[in-house]
């Protein structure tokens, strides 16, 4: 049922697979899983198919290493008329220590699409219901009103270039 659930976490350990020549995670991997827990998350509010717009401030902050028990969180912080704006952490586990830390994160924006035009399609209204949800909404305006920005930029660039 659409706008129900806001918040996603995945868990599993991260395996040899995943691993780049330096025997940690690759950014690549953490990438895909955050889009995985990101579009399950928008899915899981709007209640239809979503698309990633973008996302801001990646942040690789410590290595995943192999059999370490990761858990990817994406919480919804902020909706638009069609768009979902979602905080993602990556959270990394040394299973025989009990250390846990913050690998990555990012904020992510879905856009809800209708099924035959793929057309953007209005979803739930989010409201925060604390001081940590508040301000992590606000943070999300903050970095709409940047990105606005940038897409101005660019434009202006390529209207120079042209």
């Amino acid at each position: 049922m659409p706008g129900q659930q806001h918040e996603v976490k995945f868990r599993f350990l991260a395996q040899p697979t995943d691993v780049n020549f330096g025997g940690k995670v690759h950014g690549g991997m953490a990438m895909k899983w955050i889009d995985q827990a990101g579009y399950a998350c928008a899915v899981g509010w709007s209640g239809g198919y979503c698309v990633t717009a973008s996302v801001s401030g990646i942040q690789f902050v410590a290595p995943i290493l192999i059999g370490d028990l990761v858990t990817v969180d994406a919480r919804l912080i902020h909706t638009g008329r069609s768009s979902m704006h979602l905080a993602v952490d990556v959270m990394a586990r040394d299973l025989r220590k009990g250390e846990e830390r913050l690998a990555t994160s990012c904020v992510m924006v879905f856009v809800a699409l209708d099924g035959p035009d793929g057309k953007p399609t209005p979803v739930p209204h989010w409201e925060p219901l604390d001081d940590k949800g508040r301000r992590l909404q606000e943070q999300a305006r903050r970095l709409l009103e940047l990105s606005k920005g940038m897409e101005q930029l660019v434009a202006r660039r390529g209207e120079t270039m042209g």
